[in-house]
Parts: structure tokens; C-alpha cells; sequence
């Protein structure tokens, strides 16, 4: 994932990272029940227990605030390390950890409160959808292409398209019980069911992208 544009760089003081903390927890709380329109930079510092100078001097204005919410929703649960693993990590196990991370993602209250906010604003304000694509979505199939690619340069796995593949894994993951999810006809997956679903969707998806086997010696 990209660096947050959000923090500070250059010289000066570094900021108040707990401030930092407070003010993107409380604009997820009020971007979540009050929605984007219905979210000031006002109302965030007040929840946040700041000034609104402070909320402006770490967010320069409320799309770079909800920009580096979705971020910071994203990286809790997908961390940059998971898409750059030792060299020689299996590739499986590789595919597991992030698989049960995005799984782990999506399936959180706020992530599933996040998206039917997303769609029921789409019509409505397509700038904020494609915040949020570009926030969030985006930067994952980003580090899944670049990962894919490295496994296909290293013969692990033979991939012709990496960014397509990436959206292979991904939607494989979301699959029918996240759609459900977001219908609320369904309770998010219990820990054994989540290791099975997970399982079989990087197992599908090795079996899909494994090398070409040298083909088997003709009998004399």
C-alpha cells in the first residue's frame, strides 16, 4: 500500500500521532452514523476532543480525512508486511495470511457499515465512491499485482495477467458470504468455517496459476 498522504513530511515538528489516532477514530464513528455530507470537520474535532485547527493541521480538508479513514481501516487489518514476505516463504502459507486478513477486513461491522454507506451514496455522489475505491480497493490490488508478479518472476506460480489474477483472489475471498453479509440474511462466518472458505480459495486459486509441469517421458 502507498504511504498515507495524510502524514506529515519534511522538516518541522512531528505531529501528535494520539491526536492523529483520535481524530481518524472519531471521524469513522461520524462518517459511519452521519454519513460523508453529514460529517463536518467541526463535528470530528469535537468528538475527537480537539481543536479544528488541529484536525485541519493533520487532514488538509474532509476528502483527504475520509481518504486516510479507509486507510487506516485497511492497513489494521492488511498490513504492508503481508504483501512483501521473506524470500522462500511459502507460497501458500503467504496466500493464507492475507487471505485471512482481507477475510478479517471485509467482515468487520465497520467495513461492512462502510460499504452499504458507499452504496447508498453512489448515485448520489460518485467523487465519494471513487474516494473510496482509491483509498481503500484500490491500494490492495495494487500489492496483490506486485506480490503475483514476484511469484511469476520466481516460478511459484505462472500468471500472465498479475492485476487480473489479483481480482480473481480477492472477489474468490468476498464470494457468497460476504454478499450475504452485506444483505444482513447472514452472521459473519465462525473461525472454523472462515479457515475452510479461505482454504479453499487459495488452494483453488494455486491449483489455477501453477507452473506448467514438464510433460511425462513417452514409454518405448
Amino acid at each position: 500500500m502507498p504511504n498515507d498522504p495524510a502524514l506529515p513530511s519534511g522538516p518541522g515538528r512531528p505531529k501528535d500521532l494520539v491526536k492523529r489516532e483520535a481524530i481518524l477514530q472519531a471521524a469513522k464513528v461520524l462518517f459511519l452514523s452521519n454519513g460523508y455530507s453529514g460529517t463536518s470537520m467541526d463535528a470530528v474535532a469535537a468528538q475527537a476532543g480537539v481543536s479544528k485547527l488541529t484536525v485541519y493541521g493533520h487532514f488538509t480538508d474532509k476528502e483527504t480525512l475520509f481518504s486516510a479513514a479507509v486507510i487506516a481501516t485497511c492497513q489494521a487489518q492488511l498490513p504492508e508486511v503481508l504483501f512483501d514476505p521473506p524470500q522462500g516463504a511459502p507460497i501458500k502459507e503467504v496466500l493464507l495470511d492475507i487471505g485471512r486478513g482481507f477475510h478479517a477486513l471485509i467482515s468487520s461491522q465497520e467495513s461492512v457499515n462502510l460499504h452499504r454507506l458507499i452504496i447508498a451514496l453512489g448515485s448520489q455522489d460518485p467523487k465519494l465512491c471513487q474516494i473510496f475505491f482509491e483509498a481503500g480497493p484500490l491500494p490492495l490490488l495494487k500489492e496483490m499485482e506486485r506480490l503475483l508478479k514476484r511469484m511469476n518472476q520466481n516460478g511459484g506460480l505462472a500468471i500472465q495477467d498479475p492485476h487480473l489474477a489479483a481480482e480473481h483472489f480477492f472477489s474468490l475471498l468476498k464470494g457468497a458470504p460476504h454478499f450475504r453479509l452485506l444483505l444482513g440474511c447472514s452472521e459473519p462466518l465462525d473461525e472454523v468455517a472462515i479457515e475452510r472458505h479461505v482454504g479453499a480459495v487459495v488452494e483453488l486459486f494455486v491449483r489455477a496459476y501453477r507452473p506448467d509441469q514438464e510433460p511425462e517421458p513417452r514409454s518405448t
